[in-house]
């Protein structure tokens, strides 16, 4: 068990991270924030494990004390992510140097417990940072960066640890482990496709076009039925009118609306079903994504789309595709706002202009819907 592990190999782990810190800032500088944070990090995740705990609260304000103190002795936002980020590796490479398996349920709590901690103390210090007059937009730049590098180092470390289990050979591709390196590969492909976008937007880097939306719909769904099906959730898409046609960037509103699948495949509930609807007027087209999370319980939908804001206790991810589809739809003259609807689930909608070469509205479909 990995609880075990961390006991038995507690003092190797913390000599790996503070090497690790070493070779990136200098060996003055690794000891205070390993001593600190990997050894109570180590702690407060052996309990978790040990009782067979969920809530990742305690871990979450220990985090929060130590971003304020790294920042006060000057750290980066870089430095602040990789500390954790080296915990997780140091375990798992120990572990596949000695043999010692780490069971899929023990790693998911593992990365939840990363999640929670990153999250907080990245989120205090970038506090502070503002608090202290920074400069906003720089700050901005370093929090997507280090949350960029958190994501995608605990994507491929997932990756990395399924792939090791499949090495061995007593376990198939097509069972849970492999389930696993297939939706951490999607998922990081998801990842850098919507960095990308957001890098161009950021640059006022656009390159618009006018196309058709079945097309754009079908390379859509294509793409994101696998992370459907692996996650155990039906994808059901409506017909979509042949002339219905709209001016925009392609890659940046495909990254908007993949964003809102990955969002509903996420958050609803297992063995339920996500719906893309597509309806168009005589000057709008509605793409619309509807899940069966079971409604918000406050019923405020505008949370939603704050950065770094999470709606449940999968913390998978850290609350930016939202933010950035509502930027991404805003940047093609188009708007994304959400309903909830109580007892069913939550509907987001991206509402963009428009363009035709006849101003016929469009009728009602009578193809009946897809189902992948």
């Amino acid at each position: 068990m990995l609880q075990e592990f961390i006991v038995d190999n507690r003092h190797e782990i913390i000599l790996r991270c503070r090497d690790k810190v070493a070779g990136r800032w200098g060996a003055s500088r690794a000891e205070p924030e390993i001593d600190h944070g990997v050894a109570v990090f180590l702690n407060q995740l052996g309990n978790l494990l040990r009782f067979g705990q969920t809530s990742t609260a305690e871990i979450c304000r220990t985090a929060i004390r130590h971003g304020h103190d790294l920042l006060v002795r000057g750290c980066t936002v870089s430095q602040v992510v990789h500390e954790y980020g080296d915990v997780c590796q140091a375990i798992t490479e120990l572990a596949v140097e000695r043999g010692a398996p780490i069971s899929t349920d023990d790693f998911r709590v593992l990365n939840l417990c990363l999640d929670d901690a990153i999250a907080g103390a990245v989120t205090e210090y970038s506090r502070e940072r503002h608090r202290a007059g920074t400069d906003g937009e720089s700050v901005r730049g370093a929090e997507r960066l280090g949350f960029f590098a958190h994501e995608l180092r605990n994507l491929t470390n997932t990756a990395l640890m399924a792939f090791e289990v499949l090495k061995t050979g007593n376990v198939g591709v097509a069972g849970t482990i492999g389930s696993v390196l297939h939706r951490s590969l999607l998922a990081s492909d998801s990842l850098v496709t919507r960095s990308l976008a957001e890098v161009r937007l950021k640059q006022s880097i656009q390159n618009r076009e006018r196309f058709t939306l079945p097309a754009f719909i079908e390379e859509i769904t294509s793409a994101w039925g696998l992370d459907a099906s692996a996650r155990g959730v039906r994808l059901v898409v409506t017909p979509v009118a042949a002339d219905v046609m709209i001016t925009a960037d392609r890659q940046v509103l495909a990254a908007v609306v993949g964003n809102l699948l990955q969002n509903a495949f996420k958050f609803t509930r297992p063995q339920t079903t996500v719906t893309l609807r597509i309806g168009a007027s005589a000057e709008r087209v509605l793409i619309e994504v509807e899940d069966e999370c079971g409604g918000l319980p406050g019923g405020d939908v505008d949370n939603l789309f704050h950065p770094f804001e999470q709606r449940c206790a999968d913390r998978t991810g850290l609350g930016l595709g939202l933010a950035f589809s509502r930027f991404g739809a805003e940047a093609n003259d188009g708007r994304l706002y959400a309903r909830n609807v109580p007892g069913r689930g939550c509907v987001f909608t991206v509402d963009l202009p428009r363009q035709t070469a006849h101003a016929v509205a469009a009728g009602p479909f009578e193809a009946p819907p897809r189902h992948i």
